[in-house]
């Protein structure tokens, strides 16, 4: 703002330095309600925003668990602790459209699934992810018989 003659404002906003007006500390009727619209409409995303995020398992530590579409399938894992696994932790489950994935861990600590011997991975996530590229669009995974992990023969397995 520029002063001029006799300490009119030049070129000054309309309203600026009127009591009550924008530029001196108060905010117009049209700032309130910009805001209040602002803050409503915050309000009104802040369900989706938050119901887009996965949410960990209770008292989970980041990086614990996954809950995700990936190129139209729903894929899920979760490390499930063990007192007696010390080396690693705990063991994921996994699961591809509600079906079990089994992944193992290899002795340079990346990962590969029953889907795909021949692909290591860095985590379990991109294992995952991995095993679903291989399956083709029609193909799911069967699922295990009870007490039996080895998912070899003819069950979409490519070994």
């Amino acid at each position: 703002m520029v002063v001029g003659i006799g300490g009119v404002a030049v070129g000054a906003e309309p309203g600026a330095g009127q009591p009550g007006r924008a530029g001196m500390g108060r905010p117009t009727r049209r700032e309130l309600t910009r805001g209040l619209f602002a803050s409503v409409a915050a309000l009104a995303f802040a369900p989706v925003v938050a119901a887009s995020r996965p949410v960990p398992p209770a008292g989970a530590p980041a990086g614990t668990s996954f809950d995700e579409t990936y190129r139209g399938r729903r894929i899920r894992g979760a490390l499930v602790p063990a007192a007696e696994r010390a080396v690693d932790g705990g063991e994921w489950q996994v699961t591809v459209d509600g079906r079990p994935l089994h992944l193992m861990r290899r002795a340079d600590g990346s990962w590969l699934s029953m889907v795909d011997h021949y692909s290591s991975y860095p985590t379990p996530l991109a294992a995952t992810r991995g095993a679903v590229d291989e399956m083709g669009p029609g193909q799911r995974l069967r699922d295990p018989a009870p007490g039996h992990m080895h998912m070899g023969g003819d069950h979409g397995v490519r070994a």
